[in-house]
C-alpha cells in the first residue's frame, strides 16, 4: 500500500517543534546570506576589520605552516645537493681549466700586438726601411752567430744591409736567398761595429765575444772614462750603420774597454727591420767666392 502523501509529524510536539526550528533556521540563514552578499555589494570595507581579526587569529599556524615548508624544502635541496655535488665540483673545475686556457691565449694575443705595434712604429718613423721580416731562427751553441730572415731578393735585400729591431741593432746581412738571408750577429766574432757613448760620444768600436756578450774597446787610450750602465750607440764612422742605433750597456770595466750586454737579444726578438746602407754625407763643397 502506497504512504500517505500528507507526510504529517504526527502528535507529537518534539517532532513538530524540530520540524519548525528547522525550517526557521534555514530561512534565517538564507536571509542572513542575502544580507551579507547585499552589504559587501554596496560596502565592501565593511567586513575588513572581521577579515583582519581572522587573519590576526590564523597567524601563528599560517607561520607555522610556512616555516615547515621551507625546512622541508630545505632537507630536499641538501639531499639534492648531496646527490649532484660531484658533477657540479667537476662542471666548476671544467668551466675553470677553459677559463684558464682562455686567459694565456689572451695574454699571447695582446704580447703578439705588442710586437706587432713596435714593429709598425718602427717603420713609420723609419724613413730608410727596406722591409720588415721576421727572424725564424738564430744559432745558440756555438762561437759563431748566425741568423735567419724570413726575406730575401724578393723584398730587395742585398749584402751588407744592416738589420736592427725597436730596441737596437740586431746585425748585418751576410748573405741574400730568394726568400730568406743569412745575417751575421753583432755577438759573432767577426763583428766589429764602430760605436760611442750615447751621453759624451766617447769613441769605441765594439766586437763580438760568440757568447751573447760584447767586448768594447776604447779608441784614445788611456784613464777608461766608461762606467757600468752607460749605453753604446752605433758612431757611423764609415757607413754602414746609421749613427745613433742603440746597441748594448756595459756591465763590466775593463782596463782599456768594457764588457756590454747588447739590447736586442736575438732569442727575444721576433721582427726586425732591414735599412739601406748608410752612407756618410759627402763633405760640403769649397766656396769659389773665398777658394777654399
Amino acid at each position: 500500500m502506497a504512504p500517505p502523501a500528507n507526510r504529517r509529524s504526527g502528535f507529537s510536539r518534539r517532532a513538530q517543534y524540530s520540524t519548525f526550528l528547522s525550517y526557521t533556521a534555514g530561512v534565517l540563514g538564507v536571509v542572513v546570506g542575502l544580507g551579507l552578499v547585499v552589504v559587501s555589494i554596496v560596502n565592501p570595507g565593511a567586513f575588513s576589520s572581521l577579515r583582519g581579526a581572522a587573519t590576526d587569529i590564523t597567524e601563528p599556524a599560517a607561520k607555522a605552516t610556512a616555516g615547515g615548508r621551507v625546512a622541508g624544502s630545505g632537507v630536499l635541496s641538501s639531499i639534492a645537493g648531496f646527490f649532484t655535488m660531484g658533477s657540479e665540483q667537476a662542471r666548476i673545475r671544467r668551466e675553470l681549466a677553459e677559463a684558464k686556457v682562455r686567459l694565456v691565449e689572451a695574454q699571447a694575443i695582446e704580447a703578439e700586438n705588442r710586437r706587432l705595434k713596435n714593429l709598425l712604429d718602427l717603420t713609420r718613423e723609419d724613413d730608410g726601411a727596406v722591409a720588415a721580416a721576421r727572424l725564424t731562427s738564430s744559432t745558440g751553441g756555438s762561437t759563431r752567430r748566425f741568423a735567419t730572415i724570413d726575406s730575401g731578393r724578393d723584398k730587395g735585400l742585398t749584402q751588407g744591409m744592416p738589420i736592427r729591431s725597436t730596441l737596437g741593432l740586431v746585425g748585418r746581412v751576410l748573405e741574400v736567398g730568394g726568400s730568406t738571408s743569412r745575417v751575421l750577429l753583432i755577438t759573432d766574432t767577426e763583428s766589429i761595429v764602430p760605436v760611442r757613448r750615447s751621453t759624451d760620444g766617447v769613441p769605441a768600436f765594439a766586437q763580438g765575444n760568440g757568447d751573447g756578450t760584447l767586448r768594447v774597446r776604447l779608441i784614445n787610450l788611456g784613464i777608461n772614462p766608461l762606467k757600468k750602465g752607460d749605453v753604446m750607440v752605433t758612431s757611423g764612422s764609415g757607413g754602414l750603420y746609421r749613427p745613433g742605433t742603440p746597441m748594448a750597456i756595459l756591465t763590466e770595466i775593463l782596463r782599456d774597454g768594457a764588457v756590454a750586454r747588447v739590447l736586442s737579444d736575438p732569442a727575444d726578438t721576433d721582427y726586425v727591420m732591414v735599412e739601406q746602407v748608410w752612407a756618410p754625407p759627402p763633405p760640403p763643397a769649397p766656396n769659389e767666392n773665398t777658394g777654399e
